[in-house]
């Protein structure tokens, strides 16, 4: 009995002194450059939450340097879920979902405009008040992230997602004190693809003993691409349920096209006609939200080239720093401008301590990236994590065409889940915020994963930019465990 008890104690010992031995490792790997920051041009006073900013070396020899914000819930940091937010693109900054998205500052627009600096006020929804959150200038190239090589800037999805788990996993060893708070991978739009891999990689992690073990509760994501085959045949079908085509229109292209929009057949004379028509009703759209303009011309290519179904946009500075505005016309794209002079003020730059000569220029999307987009359909990941004990909350800005909630709603129905709750409004303030339904994997013994599937009424493609109240309510419910 005493060999035995002997043998198990010495068994224990080594386990504790492999994970101090790895824990240790990771730390002598991760990046000791971190600040917290007090105050920020164009905020007056100090910050009245906890800003922390820095950097974290990933892959061969620490060469990819990724750049991230992380604000301490200012309700119980203990006790309250840490989020690991990732903003689409890929490309675009962590900076644009914590200013326009889900953080705890945004622009005055008021006191911003006649030319001055831009000014920054409190976000009364921001999602800080009820989480902890990294938000991650994920993958290399984005926002203040950058490479040492040229090497480094070579990324794909799969790539981009095995860096950001690593770290996740670094950051969780120079932040123990929240290696016990349940866990959330969330993120948005192009995120969509990356996140549910980041997922599968924590999870699969977790269960061969990697270090740290990571509290994972599940992921969040807002109208993300999943699948571009499933996710580009919505549109159409989108436009026609919103009334932006007429009923002859897409029942011609339903013939001829066979509701073919992302590879149509090309020698098709008819099924090209009726795709050039539908482009020329939703052309004038702003696409991430149908009920306001676009600022940009858009015409559709020449028949004869590369059949490409999404739309042509351009970089919000390069249209809009370069042609003046036309009085009573507004776009939101004007709103984005103010970030590209706040976020290249040296000032600025400065205060958020961003390594001199990194960064040469600061854009909220870099369209520049060089990406491969290897990965075609994130379903499979999905279907993956639905025999694991997790939560999943997929939300869509209703009035989005880049990325249509019917087609999510498409793929997240082939995951053959049980519906426990259909589909059924959900309010804020006595108003209908959205609709919702919330399913679960039956095919176990116990019911250990659900997947809850939200619109938000009037949301657009980053749906809390447009819906900020609907969005934090939504949320705060979801953590809490609460029906929405």
């Amino acid at each position: 009995m005493s060999v035995i008890l002997l043998r198990n104690t010495h068994c224990h010992l080594i386990n504790m002194m492999l994970f101090l031995a790895s824990t240790l490792l990771l730390l002598s790997d991760a990046a000791a450059s971190k600040s917290i920051i007090k105050s920020l041009p164009g905020f007056h006073g100090n910050l009245p939450f906890v800003l922390e900013t820095g950097y974290i070396g990933v892959g061969e020899l620490e060469a990819v340097q990724l750049f991230y914000y992380f604000v301490e819930s200012e309700r119980s940091p203990k006790d309250d879920p840490l989020v690991l937010w990732l903003t689409g693109g890929p490309g675009c900054s962590a900076l644009s979902g914590f200013i326009y998205e889900i953080g705890p500052l945004s622009f005055d627009y008021a006191k911003s405009s006649g030319g001055g600096k831009p000014v920054l006020a409190l976000n009364p929804y921001s999602w800080t008040k009820i989480a902890n959150i990294i938000f991650v200038d994920a993958p290399v190239g984005t926002g203040f992230s950058y490479s040492t090589t040229w090497e480094g800037y070579d990324v794909s999805d799969t790539l981009s997602a095995a860096e950001t788990y690593e770290f996740l996993r670094k950051w969780l060893v120079d932040h123990p004190k929240f290696l016990t708070n349940p866990l959330y991978v969330a993120g948005d739009s192009y995120s969509g693809i990356v996140a549910p891999i980041i997922v599968q990689e924590i999870s699969d992690g977790n269960e061969v003993g990697r270090q740290p073990t990571m509290n994972l509760k599940g992921y969040v994501l807002g109208n993300p691409l999943t699948d571009h085959e499933i996710d580009t045949n919505s549109i159409v079908p989108f436009a026609y349920l919103k009334a932006l085509i007429s009923d002859k229109l897409y029942e011609s292209f339903m013939k001829n096209c066979k509701g073919e929009y992302l590879n149509p057949d090309q020698s098709n004379a008819s099924c090209m006609e009726d795709i050039l028509a539908i482009k020329e009703c939703i052309g004038d759209l702003y696409t991430a939200q149908i009920l306001e303009p676009t600022c940009k011309l858009i015409s559709p290519k020449p028949v004869a080239l590369k059949w490409d179904p999404r739309f042509l946009i351009a970089d919000d500075a390069d249209i809009l720093l370069s042609s003046p505005r036309v009085h009573g016309h507004w776009c939101r794209s004007y709103n984005h401008v103010y970030i590209y002079g706040w976020a290249n003020d040296e000032t600025v730059r400065d205060a958020l301590h961003i390594r001199k000569g990194t960064i040469k220029d600061w854009r909220r999307c870099n369209k520049t990236l060089a990406y491969s987009y290897n990965v075609e359909s994130a379903v499979d990941y999905h279907r993956n994590l639905t025999k694991k004990p997790y939560r999943a909350l997929i939300y869509s800005g209703d009035h989005d065409i880049i990325i249509p909630y019917i087609g999510t709603h498409e793929w997240i129905e082939s995951l053959n889940l049980t519906i426990k709750h259909d589909w059924e409004p959900w309010f804020v303030d006595g108003q209908v915020a959205g609709y919702a339904m919330l399913y679960a994997d039956n095919a176990q013994e116990y019911i250990t994963y659900d997947l809850s599937f939200a619109t938000v009424k009037g949301g657009g493609h980053t749906a809390p930019e447009y819906r900020p109240e609907q969005c934090f309510a939504m949320m705060d419910r979801w953590f809490d465990y609460y029906p929405l």
